[in-house]
């Protein structure tokens, strides 16, 4: 039913890599939805006329979200993607939960 690789071994290079890999990908993840949520905002306030503070982030540039909103959730989408990492690593390669156990009577 599934792909069933006959070398699935898990070494301490591949867990590092996997997890790193799932870390990152919560992080640009995150970096998406700060992006779709300061649109969906400024179109908001533009539409309804409200007034916009700016507030300076990273000495650099400047958002429209609040700054807990805006620090807070590239550590999040770190946060998850690391505990997501580790989670499927277990499952894939510990658990290996896709192989069909025989059933005992």
């Amino acid at each position: 039913m599934f792909y069933q690789p006959k070398n699935l071994i898990a070494t301490p290079a591949k867990k590092i890599i996997y997890v790193t890999a799932a870390t990152v990908l919560g992080l640009l993840l995150s970096f998406i939805i700060h992006a779709i949520a300061e649109s969906l905002y400024l179109n908001w306030a533009i539409k309804n006329d409200a007034a916009i503070t700016w507030h300076t982030v990273f000495n650099q540039g400047q958002c429209a979200l609040p700054l807990l909103v805006v620090y807070g959730l590239p550590v999040l989408g770190a946060l998850s993607g690391f505990l997501s990492g580790r989670l499927w690593w277990r499952l894939v390669y510990v658990d290996k939960f896709w192989i069909k156990r025989p059933e005992s009577h």
